[in-house]
């Protein structure tokens, strides 16, 4: 390791050298001590030293960054690197404004609970507070959307703040942590052990969940006759489907996933019910509405899955499992609260039963293939243009594997319908519902699994807010497929104008200004392609998906296609618009009243 601005002071080993560096490449190595092998950012002039820092470990090979087009699309990339590894992404960005555009990146991942460590230049440290060039409190503006967050004051402290930043974000409940630099602090020369130890003592996550609690709950699961198991994303980021598939079987248990715990449960299997919520399938909430146990598994009951909160899931008892505290009984009181961590409890609670089929549920599955014969979900076909959901329909099928990314809108909860993801292979912006997410999402989740498909999933509103990352995709030949569903509008915002506001589409049409995509595309240098005809859907997908390089699609579809099952604002699960009529007889008797009194409100 021969450069001009350090010296070795003291060597045992080069992995444990003592050396007289800056600031910056203490910075730089002590994220590469973390396992970090690729960042995503852009340069600027508070963070000169650090990306000079990244330019001579690049030319060691030890680190590969990613130049993006706009700080936004930076920290969209570490988050789906993020959540296709579980490994904590790192991007990067200059102060002022390069720290203010990776505001919503930050937000997204503290409300999607992912693991970041998001690094910020920052203008002298003898400057701060004087409205120097390009300053702006970024420790300050972030507060309220971090899971922590440090200002480095000293040079000497960069290895054990590094250290923390990485724990912090990826041990219990996962979030962003923020590291801001001053420029004089990372040129600034410093005795540097990398040498460090974490002593926390206010950070203690409680992970083993405790052993009455865990007891308590076996024994309502044992009781039910109508149980449903419910997953978000905490099982996902706790890689629980293992322990999750093994308690759903054991017990003949329902599942269903928030559109964050999709792929924590195989919804190819007989006992998944899909995703329920706003738009989630029929079956999903109707029997949430009619269950006697809900066992909700690193979930938070927000708003989109729950409806009125006052009228979900109004007979049941809760189980909630939950590594944040603050989540357990925040917006739904559990009968059974259990902290820790989801695969650990699970993992507690197979130990304590064995294999046992609980014959009480046969009746309740009864019930639950009624609904889904009486109320599937549906791909409808037009003789001359294409449906939205038989592009999103033929990916799923065509491409099984891949990771599919999403942005927001009627696009995505067509995707969250009708695509069934493995675990990780599922990436959207759930909580924040973030326009402009999917295409730098996977650029992050092919850097991430390069042997991979990675498909993104966008409208064509939202595939605007960051079309600038076409330059990412091409200086680095990152072959995502990027598919845009292209309605002329803003699909789910016209479909709540035409519902609620009495057709007043207000500002919801991109028609005029719509961009050529093929020629935009080509543009950047990568493959554009347009589709219009229902007859060229297979052979286009199919064409798409074998293509050795990034490819951006454009497919024409039908522009008045709504998004359907709907739960309106302020009804139940229950009170779905947009169903078919059911297909075949009566309720059977057998089934207890309140399930029976579900499809009267149809009626």
């Amino acid at each position: 390791m021969e450069r001009e601005n350090f010296r070795v002071i003291k060597v045992r080993s080069l992995e444990e050298a003592t050396l007289r560096t800056t600031g910056a490449f203490a910075l730089i190595d002590s994220v590469r001590r973390q396992g970090v092998k690729h960042i995503f950012g852009y340069p600027g002039g508070a963070i000169l030293p650090v990306y000079d820092e990244i330019y001579q470990a690049e030319a060691r090979g030890e680190i590969k960054h990613y130049l993006v087009r706009h700080e936004q699309g930076a920290v969209h990339a570490a988050d789906g690197y993020a959540r296709a590894t579980g490994q904590v992404g790192v991007c990067a960005a200059t102060s002022g404004p390069g720290a203010t555009n990776l505001v919503t990146g930050i937000a997204t991942a503290q409300m999607d609970s992912i693991p970041l460590v998001v690094i910020t230049g920052q203008v002298p440290s003898y400057a701060i507070g004087t409205d120097a060039f390009q300053e702006t409190d970024i420790w300050g503006i972030t507060l309220p959307i971090v899971k922590h967050s440090y200002v480095i004051r000293k040079p000497e402290d960069i290895a054990r703040i590094v250290a923390e930043a990485f724990y912090i974000a990826g041990t219990g409940r996962p979030g962003p942590v923020l590291v801001d630099i001053p420029k004089d602090i990372a040129q600034q020369e410093f005795d540097y052990n990398p040498d460090v130890q974490i002593d926390l003592p206010g950070y203690q996550p409680k992970v083993k969940g405790h052993l009455h609690q865990i007891a308590a709950a076996i024994a309502l699961i044992r009781e039910a006759k109508r149980p449903l198991l419910y997953a978000g994303g905490g099982a996902v980021l706790a890689d629980a489907h293992a322990e999750i598939a093994e308690l759903a079987k054991r017990f003949q248990l329902p599942v269903t996933t928030t559109l964050m715990g999709k792929g924590a449960y195989d919804e190819n299997n007989y006992l998944s019910v899909g995703m329920l919520g706003m738009h989630g399938t029929a079956y999903a909430n109707f029997a949430v509405q009619g269950c006697d146990l809900l066992i909700a598994i690193g979930a938070r009951f927000d708003d989109r899955v729950t409806g009125r909160l006052d009228k979900f899931a109004p007979d049941a008892k809760v189980i909630h499992i939950d590594i944040d505290p603050a989540e357990v009984g925040k917006n739904r009181k559990p009968d059974v609260p259990i902290v820790g961590d989801v695969k650990e409890v699970l993992q507690a609670m197979l130990e304590a039963t064995s294999y046992e089929e609980n014959i009480q549920t046969k009746d309740w599955f009864v019930q639950i293939d009624r609904w889904k014969e009486d109320y599937p979900l549906e791909v409808p076909t037009y003789d001359n243009v294409l449906s939205p959901q038989q592009v999103i329909y033929e990916f799923g099928r065509q491409a099984p594997n891949a990771c599919f990314t999403t942005d927001v809108g009627q696009h995505q909860m067509w995707a969250a319908q009708l695509i069934k993801t493995a675990p990780r292979k599922w990436i959207s912006s759930a909580g924040l519902g973030t326009m402009g997410y999917g295409m730098p999402a996977a650029m992050g989740a092919k850097v991430a699994l390069p042997e991979e498909q990675v498909i993104c999933i966008s409208g064509d509103a939202s595939i605007q807010m960051n079309i600038q990352e076409l330059g990412t995709l091409a200086q680095y030949g990152i072959k995502v497929k990027v598919i845009v569903v292209n309605n002329g509008w803003q699909g789910m915002v016209r479909q709540w104008q035409e519902s609620f506001y009495d057709e007043r589409y207000s500002s919801s049409n991109m028609e005029v200004g719509m961009p050529d995509f093929v020629k935009l595309a080509e543009a950047f240098g990568i493959r554009g392609l347009k589709v219009i005809e229902p007859s060229d859907l297979q052979s286009a997908v199919a064409e798409i998906i074998a293509y050795d390089g990034p490819v951006f699609a454009d497919f024409r579809v039908k522009r008045d296609e709504n998004c359907y099952p709907m739960v309106p604002p302020g009804a139940s699960n229950a009170e779905m618009v947009g169903l078919q009529t059911p297909k075949s007889s009566p309720i059977n008797p057998k089934i207890a009243e309140p399930v029976a009194q579900l499809e009267r409100v149809l009626v």
